[in-house]
């Protein structure tokens, strides 16, 4: 009798990390960017933890760090708006969208790449 279920390996990725992976792009056009910050703790925790895919790695520190700049302008900055998302910089906006999109690319490459052999 042989197991059908599929067996995950360490080196894959989790739901939840996926799906954080996802909602960050989402919550930053949505003008939610304070509440962004779990999706990108989960991602980079996540990954950093999940995975030996370094590719994967950078992006997850890459994605961290897009984030990290607005968020420490806003604490820091003389005349704080009251919410991060009024505050950020349109092009911070879209660096961190990107980077989380090429996230997203990466996994799912290196998925396929698995899939493959």
């Amino acid at each position: 009798m042989s197991d059908t279920t599929p067996h995950r390996s360490a080196r894959t990725i989790s739901l939840p990390v996926t799906v954080s992976a996802w909602a960050m792009p989402v919550l930053i056009i949505g003008q939610s960017a304070m509440v962004a910050i779990v999706p990108v703790v989960i991602t980079l925790i996540g990954t950093l933890r999940g995975t030996r895919r370094r590719a994967l790695r950078w992006w997850a520190v890459a994605l961290a760090a897009a984030y990290a700049i607005p968020l420490i302008l806003w604490a820091i900055g003389p005349e704080r708006a009251p919410s991060l998302s009024k505050d950020m910089h349109p092009l911070l906006a879209a660096l961190i969208v990107a980077v989380a999109i090429g996230y997203q690319v990466v996994r799912l490459r290196s998925r396929a790449s698995q899939a493959r052999g």
